[in-house]
C-alpha cells in the first residue's frame, strides 16, 4: 500500500522511512488537532482531515506523556506544553510530588479513504528531576524508561530503538503492511 506520511518533522519521516525499510513520501500539511485526551479519536480526525486535503492514503501519528500525578496530563497536549514551558517547565510540574511515574503512547493511523487501521507502542517510566542528555527529542531529556536510570535522550541509538514506543508501534505497522504485498 503506498501512503503519504503527514509530517512537517523530517526527522521523524527519515525514522519512518527507515523502520520500514521504504521510500516514504512525507508532506507537512497544517491540521486542527481536537481538543481530546483519546489518542485514537486525535488520530482519526487528522487522518480524515489529510485524506480530504490529498485524496490518497494518509499516515499520521500522535503521542502523549500521560504524568500519573497529574491525572494523565499533559497527554497528547504534550506539543504545547513543551512550546509554553519548555522541558525544565515541563521536569519541574511534578516536583511536589512523590509520584514521578508516566507513560508515553503513541498512535499511527493508516486511513485510505474507507479503513482506518492503528498502530500503537507505549513505553512506561518515571520523570528525571531535570533535564538530562542531548539525544532524541520532545520529552526524551525527562523521560526514564523502567528498568533504566538514564534518561531516553542519554541513551545510546541501540538503546533509544528498542525501548521506544515508535519501534513498537512501526514494527506493527511493518508486519501490516508485508500482508498487504
Amino acid at each position: 500500500m503506498q501512503f503519504t506520511f503527514i509530517t512537517g518533522n523530517a526527522h521523524k519521516a527519515k525514522y519512518v522511512a527507515q523502520w520500514l525499510g521504504a521510500d516514504v513520501p512525507h508532506h507537512r500539511l497544517d491540521l486542527d488537532e481536537i481538543q481530546t485526551l483519546d489518542l485514537h479519536e486525535l488520530v482519526t480526525h487528522k487522518a480524515k482531515q489529510a485524506y480530504d486535503a490529498l485524496k490518497t492514503p494518509v499516515l499520521v501519528e500522535d503521542a502523549q506523556l500521560a504524568l500519573t500525578a497529574l491525572g494523565g496530563l499533559p497527554g497528547p497536549f504534550i506539543k504545547w506544553f513543551l512550546d509554553a514551558m519548555g522541558i525544565d517547565g515541563l521536569a519541574s510540574l511534578i516536583q511536589k510530588y512523590d509520584d514521578r511515574s508516566a507513560h508515553g503512547s503513541i498512535c499511527y493511523a493508516l486511513y485510505d479513504g474507507q479503513t482506518m487501521h492503528f498502530f500503537e507502542g507505549e513505553m512506561h517510566g518515571q520523570i528525571a528531576s531535570e533535564p538530562r542528555g542531548t539525544g532524541g527529542f520532545g520529552f526524551d531529556q525527562i523521560f526514564i524508561n523502567d528498568g533504566f536510570t538514564k534518561t531516553r535522550a542519554e541513551m545510546t541509538e541501540e538503546e533509544y530503538a528498542n525501548s521506544s514506543y515508535r519501534k513498537q508501534a512501526l514494527d506493527t505497522l511493518k508486519e501490516f503492511l508485508d500482508g498487504q504485498a
